[in-house]
């Protein structure tokens, strides 16, 4: 049996370029998508997979995600004195508790290569989930939690993974398929944002992993690739063929790129409708400018 997961790394030091003006003085992973941002669906969806240990690794002008994962004592108190218990238990609710959570900095945007590379002494020698909070699950079991079952059946590194256009093979890490079972995929090679032509399949990765820590290691070796940046990717591809087992995982659900104002707005509409108290108002707003 495949050892358990407990640690999960939030890479958050990414200057979040795509949607200024807004992220000029706000982390762009606290951008909400209805009434929660983005970095608190990616630690909750981590929790229900069962980790124990959440590491953030930050850079400059981050102190915002550090603060919403604390205890706001005045606004609890100002709630508690307004008679509102249901909201102060909603807001306690996602809080980590004391000890769970710890944060380390990128001090040099070098890309998510790098960033993991930073987190390796808070993990340590054992298997790691990295979750990308650009990119928003909406499924009925969350996407970390499909990885980790089947993780511990068969062990090794696993990256959630989707089929894409063609066209948008350049925007992914592609993967070289091995055996296919419709459920778990073989690695046999991968390539970072390969131009269409030269893309070995169309099967590409998005922001959810489960490593073995030995990817530490090829970080600290691998060269800058694409955009100049030390890429997960590079490292990875470094792993594939060895000892342990490599696995793509097609999920169930469906995928947001929030790291796009367009994927973003979708991720909006799409968990708008989705809510009970939102879906006829959702409607009623996309039937008025449609």
């Amino acid at each position: 049996m495949a050892q358990h997961v407990r640690k999960a790394v939030f890479p958050v030091g990414g200057l979040g370029t795509r949607f200024l003006p807004a992220t000029k003085s706000m982390p762009k992973e606290m951008l909400p998508v209805v009434d929660k941002p983005l970095i608190q669906y990616a630690v909750e969806e981590a929790r229900e997979a069962g980790i124990e240990q959440f590491i953030f690794v930050t850079g400059r002008g981050k102190a915002a995600i550090e603060d919403h994962f604390d205890h706001s004592y005045e606004l609890e108190e100002t709630l508690q004195e307004r008679g509102k218990e249901a909201q102060v238990k909603d807001l306690n609710s996602w809080v980590p508790k004391p000890g769970q959570v710890a944060y380390t900095r990128q001090q040099r945007p070098l890309g998510l290569g790098h960033a993991v590379w930073c987190a390796r002494e808070l993990v340590g020698d054992e298997p790691f989930a990295v979750l990308l909070a650009d990119d928003v699950i909406q499924a009925p079991q969350s996407c970390l939690k499909q990885m980790v079952d089947a993780h511990a059946i068969v062990g090794g590194s696993m990256i959630a993974v989707m089929d894409v256009p063609r066209r948008h093979t350049a925007r992914y890490g592609i993967l070289e398929v091995g055996t296919d079972d419709g459920h778990l995929v073989e690695v046999k090679g991968l390539v970072e944002k390969p131009a269409p032509d030269k893309a070995p399949s169309t099967l590409g990765i998005i922001g959810r992993y489960i490593l073995e820590p030995e990817v530490f290691e090829h970080l600290g070796r691998v060269a800058r690739g694409a955009g100049n940046e030390i890429q997960l990717t590079d490292a990875l591809a470094c792993m594939v063929g060895g000892a342990k087992p490599f696995h793509g995982f097609r999920f169930q659900g469906q995928r947001f790129d929030c790291g796009d104002k367009a994927g973003f707005l979708r991720a909006t509409v799409a968990f708008a409708l989705a809510r009970p108290d939102l879906a006829e108002h959702m409607k009623r707003i996309l039937k008025d400018y449609c």
